[in-house]
């Protein structure tokens, strides 16, 4: 049977887990919003464990906090950053919109584990740190919530998302070196077109991805500015003069991250269209993700009745009764968690356009989102480069077959002969099953060692030399 014990806020006694270290007004938000079973990501948690630390640390410094409570604070930030208090963090995400739960959360663990850590005892009727008055001195949660997402944010950008964007960048172009020179059979609209190499095609896809990495990285910059010491509105109220700077820059010392205090805290209260720029940034990448999984997976299709340019790696079976099958599952799987992060762009978009006056409202599904959306972006990329990409080979045999096969290589008569002759032995040898050289002989446009000459797909690929860094 759960053993209880009675905590107390403004509204009265509520009745918590005795083996918790939450209060009051965690336990009423447990009770009155059981909606859905998304938690609040530890990420935010964690980023209010850095921004509660450095808030007790400039309190301290500018004479507001006992320099004894502070050091409890930070102590038990500390745990929280160890991982060793998750269970006492258990608020859903659907709950009041500026996140005042969370932070309450978060400020009465702090302060009934400080407390035992003390030497009190959770029943005590007097406690060394009071949840208002001391952990959360010098701030609202309308300032440290917004500042909580973009350490969030940041930290999951700078630390998870973009290593593993790079590390796929620098795959796809140990692809385009190693075939910087096999050319193969170029397609547009899904039909024939001429040659390029299977370098020159991977290295559009590292482009590509390379692209919508330096917009995460232009986006994340923004998210460095922190909101921290605007309290209720903005203006600073209950906050000593050169709190904000102090604190702040405490949070860049315990992070190890280029943190800076916002130049305007109304906008960042307010609004967040440096998350929703995030956001969108992560949109251009899930764009770019999709292109390039879908084409893997097609240049791969087959093996033998489709294109069979590229092999992927056999990693399972691909069908509980066809014998031998194999499936591009990771193909899938990114494409999918793709599709995941657009959605989860649509529902940003609408909250952090649904800021009111002084406050959005929207914070808690804002963050979730964007959280949801780098961890999924992180995760598919990791195991789409270890693999996938990892140990993806030309099948240049099938590339060749294709290449022979290609009409468009008649292309390259268009100076010699002109474009409707051209045609003309294109239209004339799909017809008849016949090859471009046989018919452009025959209609005796060109002789065989003309043709030979001047139709060679070797010859029309251009310069791959600047493709591959180590060319």
């Amino acid at each position: 049977m759960t053993a209880y014990r009675i905590e107390h806020d403004t509204l009265g006694e509520v009745r918590v887990p005795a083996d918790k270290y939450w209060g009051a007004q965690t336990q009423r938000s447990l009770e009155n919003f059981r909606i859905g079973g998304e938690k609040m990501p530890k990420e935010v948690i964690y980023a209010y464990a850095y921004l509660k630390k450095a808030a007790a640390m400039a309190n301290a410094d500018l004479g507001v906090l006992d320099r004894h409570k502070a050091e409890l604070i930070g102590k038990v930030a500390d745990e929280i950053l160890d991982g060793q208090l998750d269970a006492h963090f258990p608020l859903v995400i659907w709950q009041t919109g500026s996140g005042t739960q969370t932070n309450m959360n978060v400020n009465e663990v702090i302060a009934n584990r400080g407390h035992v850590l003390d030497g009190g005892s959770l029943t005590d009727a007097k406690k060394v740190l009071h949840p208002n008055d001391d952990v959360n001195k010098s701030q609202s949660s309308n300032d440290t919530f917004p500042t909580a997402m973009n350490i969030a944010a940041y930290r999951m950008g700078a630390t998870v998302l973009l290593p593993a964007l790079h590390k796929m960048a620098d795959a796809l172009l140990r692809i385009v070196c190693r075939y910087r020179d096999l050319t193969k059979v170029g397609r547009t609209h899904f039909m024939d077109a001429v040659p390029l190499t299977l370098g020159q095609e991977f290295s559009g896809y590292e482009a590509q991805l390379r692209s919508a990495i330096r917009q995460i990285e232009k986006a994340l910059d923004e998210v460095r500015f922190l909101p921290l010491g605007g309290t209720a509105v903005g203006t600073g109220l209950n906050a000593p003069a050169g709190y904000d700077q102090q604190a702040v820059q405490y949070i860049a010392e315990l992070t190890g991250m280029p943190f800076e205090p916002a130049a305007n805290k109304f906008e960042k209260i307010a609004a967040h269209d440096d998350v929703a720029g995030l956001s969108s940034a992560l949109k251009r990448a899930a764009a770019a993700l999709m292109k390039i999984g879908n084409d893997i997976r097609m240049l791969a299709s087959g093996p033998r009745c489709a294109i069979g340019e590229i092999n992927i790696p056999a990693n399972e079976p691909g069908s509980s009764i066809m014998p031998g099958k194999v499936n591009p599952t990771q193909a899938e799987a990114l494409t999918m968690v793709m599709a995941q992060v657009m959605g989860n762009d649509t529902a940003v978009t609408i909250g952090a356009s649904n800021g009111h006056f002084e406050l959005n409202a929207f914070k808690p599904l804002i963050i979730h989102n964007v959280l949801r959306s780098m961890r999924l972006m992180a995760d598919a990329v990791q195991s789409f480069t270890d693999k996938l990409l990892a140990g993806l080979t030309a099948n240049e045999h099938r590339i060749q077959m294709h290449l022979n096969n290609s009409l468009m290589l008649v292309t390259a008569l268009n100076p010699v002969i002109g474009y409707e002759k051209a045609a003309e032995i294109a239209k004339k040898a799909f017809a008849e099953n016949k090859t471009l050289k046989e018919v452009a002989v025959a209609l005796g446009y060109l002789t065989a060692e003309e043709f030979d000459r001047i139709v060679r797909p070797e010859k029309m690929i251009g310069d791959t030399r600047s493709i591959c860094p180590e060319s």
